[in-house]
């Protein structure tokens, strides 16, 4: 079984490591498969224009550098660690209430797409693209300082055609109702510092390939969870 963590936050958005570091601690720690996934933010609001002014979001200017950097990084964590690291970003759609909210990885995204666009074309471009699509904490989380992000999952029965699996845990929280849904699962660690590597991660028992990744996250077979602590 792989180790593996899909859900990180780099200093390209709003995770206080920068690439190099995260990609060390991540290695030395022993994962086989990661994917960076900074944040791409809605422009469309106050509080997005306030997250990117602050230059904590991915934006179509800088996404070129932000690939480029994982790629490069990737080489190196291939070599020195034999880690497979995925691209990839996080869709940010942050709004006053908790009930419009949501948030969802895409993995092994090539080309930029924006957070202001509707659902289902964000899904429908990510699909053109080969892309996972990935559903964060998508129930009431622990962490008093952050929103929830429930939009996802109060809508599910219109959504979930697009969605390849969901967190099932997220950091220290175990979300229950993915489970009785009998959704597609992983778990990660919406990693931002050093702590959080100590959190739910995924393992899956695969081929360590991007494709063979991909495959086995969305057919959900051979996927487990387990809960690494130091």
């Amino acid at each position: 079984m792989m180790l593996c963590d899909f859900h990180i936050h780099t200093s390209f958005s709003d995770g206080s490591l920068d690439m190099r570091k995260t990609i060390d601690l991540f290695g030395q720690a022993g994962f086989d498969v990661i994917s960076i996934t900074d944040h791409v933010v809605n422009g469309d609001n106050a509080i997005g224009k306030f997250t990117r002014g602050f230059n904590l979001s991915i934006t179509e200017d800088n996404f070129d550098e932000y690939l480029s950097t994982i790629r490069q990084e990737a080489e190196r964590a291939w070599e020195k660690y034999g880690m497979l690291v995925i691209p990839g970003v996080e869709i940010t759609k942050n709004y006053y209430s908790q009930n419009k909210s949501a948030h969802f990885l895409l993995l092994d995204l090539k080309k930029f797409i924006p957070a202001c666009l509707d659902y289902e074309e964000i899904f429908i471009e990510a699909k053109k693209q080969d892309a996972l699509i990935i559903a964060c904490h998508p129930h009431h989380t622990s962490d008093n300082m952050t929103q929830d992000t429930l939009f996802l999952w109060n809508n599910r029965d219109k959504y979930s055609k697009y969605i390849d699996a969901w967190e099932i845990a997220n950091r220290d929280d175990v979300f229950n109702v993915v489970s009785l849904k009998k959704y597609p699962y992983i778990a990660n660690s919406d990693f931002h510092e050093a702590r959080h590597l100590y959190s739910w991660k995924s393992l899956l028992n695969c081929k360590k390939d991007v494709a063979e990744v991909k495959n086995c996250i969305k057919h959900n077979r051979g996927v487990a969870i387990t809960l690494f602590r130091n």
